[in-house]
């Protein structure tokens, strides 16, 4: 589809010559373009289509609920400070979004308009304009009507309630659009992908954040006052302010309310000035990926020879199996999500308890828990690469060499990082009594779990779609959660004898020993993963086709 230029016709036309057609508006086009590439891309597959009605219906729905549920309370006290709050985080939503699903709406990628004759002023309008084609306008749209009607008590304030709409809508739409264009080059690299496949990490932090929030206004008892401290803060951030002009206009406060909708309005003019700078330059400045992607391949090459973790490991093949482990948790966005949800929940589970108040040491067991979990599955990580790793094995001391020095490099993150948990639980929520306790009985679970993950690389393997969001490629399902589920039960049957311990101590009133489970459980996790992997290597090293095929299906 053609797009019409927006170049005005020179000056000086000959008397008598045939004037130029005005330019057409690009506003047209582009909605029918993304009409269009919405429709083509439902025709593709049934599955796509009944996802996207899904969604739709799901989502309008939401936006519904969200409406009633604001215009019912409608004249409550302290609504304003809802309505605040919530514009906040969902600009919020609107601004982290695009850094998220870079790749969510293809008419928007400004890269595939540099070989146009377009000028930014008017492509930024149209994009704009385009941008309100979508589900995420019309909930934006449904929760800043339902807020502006909440508020408004006089006709004044209905007339401020409505240009409060328009901004909030405009502004929210407008910067989700500068920002995905000021990181457009980011985005549509391999570390903007990184960060897409990341996003669920980040929405399950904010769920818990939301959670202990939510926990925190309705055990209070407090109501919505709650949030007038916060409220107070926001209101003077656009868009919230214009929520907020709706709630002075209805006190009668139209100083505040022109000073709310003007604040919103200059975010507005920032934003739309902001993303035409940022199309200009994108528009005219040569892409990196050409023109200095030689010159920065030969740095990266410089700097990743022989530094860093490389020159601290030994020069065999234990060094070489922890080093590639580590790089595919840094560099392989499956891994690295993996790696990534087991340290933040491992993280957060204890941070959270210490905020409500409740919770014990005892929950930093999730650390080794979640980590330990990175050990089961060793060979599908390797995804298609695994039949290098496969000819290198030939006995079963080489299938041991193999698995030991991926416990190895799990140790090596793993060992730290549950010391940290545990150090931390003990210092928020206590008692340090209890530290050798939990400290001991982590680092056994830890060493069972790497056993059971030795044992269930070998037993169970499953592969690991490269392509798609899956984690278990089709069909594999049931031996993915099988292998995981029965791994974790037959973990906590290994760690037994360290709960024994640390029960008996308790009940005989052996306080004063408490401390030999530290030097009993870092053995014990020691002993029982070398000997999970020596029962392992010889089945490795027979069912060495099994698991090449296997891991090879996705």
């Amino acid at each position: 589809m053609s797009v019409p230029s927006t170049s005005t016709a020179p000056t000086g036309t000959p008397p008598g010559a045939p004037h130029a057609a005005p330019a057409a508006s690009l506003t047209p086009v582009f909605v029918r373009l993304k009409l269009s590439l919405l429709r083509n891309g439902l025709r593709q597959s049934s599955g796509r289509t009944v996802a996207y009605v899904a969604s739709l219906v799901l989502s309008l729905l939401c936006a519904a609920g969200v409406l009633l549920g604001l215009i019912a309370l409608r004249g409550v006290d302290h609504a304003g400070a809802l309505g605040v709050l919530l514009a906040a985080v969902l600009t919020l939503g609107w601004a982290a979004m695009p850094l998220f699903f870079p790749s969510g709406d293809e008419t928007l990628d400004p890269t595939r308009l540099v070989m146009l004759p377009l000028r930014p002023r008017p492509l930024i309008v149209s994009l704009l304009i385009t941008s309100l084609v979508g589900i995420g306008p019309v909930f934006t749209l449904a929760l800043a009507v339902g807020s502006a009607i909440m508020l408004a008590q006089t006709a004044g304030a209905a007339v401020v309630g409505v240009l409060a709409v328009v901004l909030v809508v405009l502004v929210c739409v407008a910067l989700a659009r500068a920002v995905a264009t000021a990181n457009v080059r980011l985005l549509t690299s391999r570390r903007g992908r990184d960060l897409a496949v990341l996003s669920g990490l980040f929405v399950a932090i904010g769920a818990q954040g939301v959670n202990v929030g939510a926990q925190k206004l309705f055990g209070s008892g407090a109501g919505l006052s709650a949030l007038e401290p916060v409220s107070d803060i926001l209101r003077w951030v656009p868009p919230a302010s214009a929520v907020d002009a709706v709630r002075a206009a209805s006190e009668g406060a139209y100083g505040r309310a022109v000073l709310g909708l003007a604040l919103a309005a200059l975010a507005l003019g920032l934003l739309l000035w902001w993303w035409q700078r940022t199309l200009t330059t994108l528009m005219t400045s040569p892409d990196s990926s050409t023109l200095q992607a030689v010159e920065k391949d030969t740095a990266r090459k410089q700097r990743s020879s022989g530094g860093g973790l490389q020159r601290l490991l030994p020069e065999s093949r234990s060094g070489t199996v922890i080093l590639r482990m580590l790089r595919y948790a840094w560099r392989d966005p499956k891994s690295k999500m993996s790696w990534a949800m087991a340290f933040a929940v491992g993280l957060l589970v204890p941070f959270i308890s210490a905020i409500q108040g409740g919770g014990s040491i005892y929950t930093a067991l999730s650390a080794p828990a979640l980590l330990g979990m990175q050990m089961y599955n060793q060979f599908g990580q390797d995804t298609s690469a695994f039949w290098m790793v496969a000819s290198t094995i030939s006995t079963p001391r080489d299938a041991f060499l193999e698995l030991r020095a991926r416990g190895l490099g799990l140790a090596l993150v793993g060992v730290p990082f549950v010391t940290l948990v545990v150090i931390g639980s003990a210092a928020f929520l206590g008692p340090w009594s209890a530290f050798f306790d939990v400290y001991g009985l982590a680092l056994a679970l830890l060493g069972a779990l790497v056993a059971t993950g030795a044992m269930a690389s070998a037993l169970f393997p499953y592969s690991i779609p490269a392509e798609s969001n899956k984690n278990v490629a089709p069909g594999q399902g049931a031996i993915a959660w099988f292998s995981l589920f029965g791994g974790m039960l037959v973990s906590a049957v290994l760690a037994a004898p360290v709960i024994g311990l640390l029960i008996w101590l308790h009940v005989a009133d052996l306080h004063s020993l408490l401390w030999l489970l530290l030097p009993v459980g870092a053995a014990y996790g020691v002993g029982i993963a070398l000997l999970g992997m020596r029962v392992a290597a010889p089945l490795v090293a027979r069912r060495l086709p099994e698991i090449l095929g296997a891991v090879s299906k996705g």
